[in-house]
């Protein structure tokens, strides 16, 4: 893989992120199916983005792998509850990065942005 561009990469990520706050707040013109999970895999995408943005020189696939570990990681911190670790969820931060509640569907929505995020990085040059 050659070097990526950080600011295509960038670009990308502003839009990701601008498309997930849009599925949350506009999700009631969505069909249901796709406003529920359309946000989780946004978030996938926008890691995979984000890990291809900080390490430009990484492998595609090591850049999956890397997003799909992160994702699941923090996909399954959500099973641990202390006060401590969900008085940092009910923030608006905090719940957008380490979620409230485990859920299977979760992973799956993740590893559909990934794959996503592999497809458009090896379908589409976006770097250089």
């Amino acid at each position: 893989m050659n070097k990526r561009n950080r600011i295509n990469y960038g670009i990308l990520i502003i839009t990701v992120v601008l498309l997930g706050i849009g599925s949350r707040k506009f999700g009631y013109i969505l069909p249901r199916f796709v406003a529920s999970y359309v946000g989780d895999t946004l978030w996938g995408l926008m890691i995979f983005l984000i890990i291809g943005f900080l390490f430009n020189y990484l492998d595609t696939n090591m850049v999956a792998i890397s997003s799909l570990i992160f994702c699941f990681f923090i996909e399954f911190t959500q099973l641990y509850h202390s006060h401590f670790i969900d008085s940092i969820r009910s923030t608006v931060i905090g719940g957008l990065i380490l979620g409230f509640g485990f859920l299977w569907s979760d992973l799956i929505c993740y590893s559909l942005g990934i794959i996503i995020g592999v497809l458009i990085e090896k379908g589409i040059v976006l770097s250089k």
